[in-house]
């Protein structure tokens, strides 16, 4: 069984009503377990958020009194990438609002089971995904990466370089290590393997990385990196 927590923001009391119900109706068909924590103002969002940031998913209501969910999913941004946002509108025109905070979806209301069910779907296996670790050895010890903090591996001669917060190289294959990583990841060439999370643009002989790092993109493998990028997205 599955377990997720998931907020939802909204200050129509009937619209949160009716998405609490839907989220536990998706839950139940879906044998997951899940913690549902209710607001009905973006505020007290932030003030629990800053307490306990143990939130796999929020859904967000964007048009709200003093702050809005653009300004919240803002906020949490500055320091927080992995929070998965759902933005909830009435209004199309909001939509462009979101592409700064990396919102995973937007759901027009009103909200339908048939539209949230994918949507929480793909969520949960990114949540999932999240605990996945590669397991490095790092002078005495050892060092629990989780895959999510990985940007990019690189190849040098007999060693790779696991570029994360941190880097770290070590003396194993990139073959080797392939096997131990998830679908997010996509080789580049021969020396490099990229976390399709961190991509932001793809040119015909470089991949752009959210940090503004530039990779390498060796030729044959421009056309399967974009299919890997737009199927990893949808």
């Amino acid at each position: 069984m599955g377990c997720l927590h998931i907020a939802i923001c909204e200050d129509d009391a009937a619209a949160l009503v009716h998405i609490t119900g839907l989220v536990k109706e998706w839950a139940k068909k879906r044998d997951f377990f899940v913690r549902i924590s209710e607001f009905p103002h973006a505020e007290g969002f932030w003030f629990q958020y800053a307490e306990e940031q143990s939130f796999d998913v929020l859904l967000l209501d964007i048009e709200m009194g003093e702050m809005s969910g653009v300004e919240l999913a803002k906020r949490i941004r500055e320091s927080d990438r992995e929070l998965q946002i759902i933005f909830v509108t009435g209004y199309m025109e909001y939509i462009a609002q979101g592409y700064d905070v990396e919102a995973l979806h937007y759901l027009l209301k009103p909200v339908s089971l048939q539209k949230l069910e994918p949507v929480l779907d793909r969520a949960s296996k990114r949540a999932g995904e999240k605990t996945r670790c590669l397991f490095l050895p790092a002078g005495d010890g050892t060092v629990r990466l989780p895959l999510y903090e990985i940007r990019y591996l690189e190849v040098q001669k007999n060693y790779v370089t696991v570029h994360a917060k941190e880097a770290y190289t070590v003396k194993r294959t990139l073959r080797e290590m392939e096997k131990e990583l998830d679908d997010s990841f996509y080789r580049t060439g021969r020396s490099y393997m990229v976390n399709l999370r961190y991509v932001v643009r793809i040119s015909r002989n470089e991949v752009a990385l959210k940090d503004g790092e530039r990779l390498p993109l060796s030729r044959g493998f421009y056309e399967g990196l974009n299919r890997a990028f737009i199927q990893y997205f949808q």
